[in-house]
């Protein structure tokens, strides 16, 4: 298929016509008999192109061209006026028409001006799609901070499966940001408007996780005085989050795979079926294989929930992120007390590079709270003697990747200046930079030319 083209006429001959003649040449095409009909189905988002009788009942060419470039200015619209409109197709070409072809028309000059159109269509939309690419790198990078290659990698991951409606199971250990990742992962989704609703299921006494998970009914038990909604339905449209779903009793994994599969569910003390429309993100720290050979997790909830499965490495597997994480909670610390940031001297940096952080990005919050506060580091992060299996060689390329990320940030990109601060010849800047997995594009300015 060439493109996409919507022709809207008043005569069912024509159209008919002009859909054999686009049709032929490759073009997918939908016709519409009146201009309202037309405004029901384009958005700013159609990739296409229209075409549009100007004399037709109720609402004209020129009305709907109005209409259209209310809705995208970039939309190309081509007009087709009779002998007598020409006065009126130049007043539609500076209303913010593509192109007029006055009638009668061959089909070669119809598909010359709708190939040219096309040509334009496709030029905005892929910029568009550029800037909105743009766009979300900046912001999930805010938001899942880190410049090591594993954050780099999982950054993609979640950009990608935002976009899809699957399931998806995230992996890590204690306190690595597993809901955060969850939230980026609805943030980022079509679902984003709905609600994310995030449920602990190791925090929830099994007495009540089925009220709490599906809600009930008023009188459905002793002390249920008020009819409740639980936080699958409370999900509707959106996303849910369950976290240590592992911890969620068998009698319950049955319930929800129920839902799952049918897109339904009761509420306690109910007969009434209540349909359901969300997406099941669920995060565990051991492998959930192993939970169900061990008669712990049903093995078809299991697949149910791990559609796509991501992996959050920890801490002590991705040390270059250390300094960059430490300093930005550091600052949020420092400015939530009401404090001056004070920035970690090169000691401080070479203890956090050689603590393991058994509790990860948790821990490292800890401790960059009492940093801003001026307190002693808890003994698990003052010496790098607690580092099991991590060289001074591997501190310091992470120390080296983390300099050179700061250099290029601060200079936007600009390697002569980067080159100045660090005092590096150029060839040997480029070398550093290919060995850590730097990128000149990555920092300069929105709407910069690489060249």
């Amino acid at each position: 298929m060439t493109g996409q083209v919507i022709f809207i006429d008043d005569e069912a001959a024509i159209r008919q016509a002009v859909q054999q003649w686009l049709e032929l040449s490759g073009y997918r095409v939908r016709t519409c008999a009146s201009a309202q009909e037309a405004l029901g189905i384009v958005d700013r988002g159609f990739p296409g192109v229209l075409i549009s009788d100007v004399r037709m009942p109720d609402l004209d060419g020129l009305g709907l061209l109005e209409r259209l470039v209310a809705l995208d200015p970039e939309l190309p619209v081509i007009m087709v006026t009779g002998h007598g409109d020409v006065p009126m197709a130049v007043q539609a070409l500076r209303q913010g028409a593509y192109d007029f072809i006055e009638k009668p028309f061959t089909p070669e000059r119809l598909l010359d001006s709708v190939r040219r159109a096309q040509d334009k269509r496709r030029l905005v939309c892929e910029n568009r799609q550029l800037r909105e690419q743009f766009t979300r790198k900046g912001r999930i990078e805010s938001m899942l901070l880190g410049v090591s290659r594993a954050m780099e990698n999982l950054r993609r991951q979640v950009l990608e499966l935002a976009g899809t409606n699957v399931n998806v199971l995230i992996r890590g250990d204690t306190g690595s940001g597993k809901e955060q990742v969850a939230r980026c992962l609805h943030d980022f989704s079509p679902r984003a408007r709905n609600p994310f609703v995030a449920l602990n299921c190791a925090a929830i006494p099994e007495t009540i996780f089925e009220s709490e998970l599906f809600g009930h009914e008023s009188g459905a038990f002793t002390g249920a005085q008020a009819k409740r909604i639980g936080r699958i339905e409370h999900a509707h449209g959106g996303t849910l989050f369950l976290d240590e779903i592992e911890s969620m009793p068998l009698a319950q994994q049955v319930k929800l795979l129920r839902v799952l599969q049918e897109r339904t569910l009761e509420r306690l003390g109910s007969n009434r079926s209540i349909e359901v429309d969300l997406r099941v993100i669920s995060a565990a720290k051991p492998d959930l294989l192993e939970e169900v050979r061990g008669g712990r997790f049903r093995e078809d909830l299991l697949y149910r929930l791990n559609v796509a499965e991501l992996h959050i490495p920890p801490l002590r597997e991705r040390r270059e992120d250390i300094p960059l994480l430490f300093e930005h909670f550091a600052s949020q610390a420092a400015q939530r007390h009401g404090r001056d940031p004070v920035p970690a001297s090169p000691a401080e940096l070479a203890q956090l590079l050689g603590h393991d952080w058994p509790g990860n990005v948790r821990e490292l919050i800890n401790a960059a709270e009492r940093h801003a506060l001026g307190l002693t580091p808890p003994p698990t992060a003052q010496a790098p003697t607690t580092s099991t299996g991590t060289s001074l060689a591997e501190q310091m390329e992470a120390f080296e990747a983390q300099c050179l990320h700061n250099a290029l940030q601060q200079h936007k990109g600009n390697i002569s200046e980067v080159m100045a601060q660090l005092q590096l010849p150029r060839r040997t800047l480029n070398e550093k930079m290919q060995r850590h997995g730097l990128s000149r594009s990555d920092y300069l300015p929105a709407g910069s030319n690489d060249g």
